[in-house]
């Protein structure tokens, strides 16, 4: 994973084991394309955060994690019951931040539902 378009200060607060989960506002990046979903989840494996070279002008830094088979989950019925929004009008301000620490209450209600086992 990289976040803050490959800054290394976030990547270097995770700990092995911890939990990371992705929020994407569109479907491609630079198209208007809505998705505001929750696409990814997954736990941070053993390891450094690595420069990765991506072209010869951008070399982003990069954590490994260990994906989960997941469901991707529309935010919008989640947003009334997500405390880290606390402006429920202005729902996508605590994103613009790019990576952030959400509390467990919000993890569990997130990753149940994206981990949750289609039927059928």
């Amino acid at each position: 994973m990289q976040a803050n378009h490959g800054k290394l200060p976030p990547l270097k607060r995770l700990k092995p084991g911890d939990w990371v989960i992705f929020y994407s506002s569109k479907q491609l990046m630079g198209k208007e394309e809505k998705c505001q979903a929750f696409t990814a989840i997954g736990q941070v494996k053993v390891g450094e955060p690595y420069q990765f070279e991506f072209s010869d002008d951008f070399k982003p830094f990069r954590r490994n994690i260990n994906f989960m088979d997941c469901n991707e989950v529309s935010i919008l019925p989640l947003i009334s019951e997500l405390r880290f929004i606390e402006n429920k009008k202005s729902w996508g301000y605590p994103f613009r931040f790019g990576f952030f620490e959400i509390k467990k209450s919000d993890f569990e209600l997130i990753s149940k539902e994206m981990l949750k086992k289609d039927a059928g």
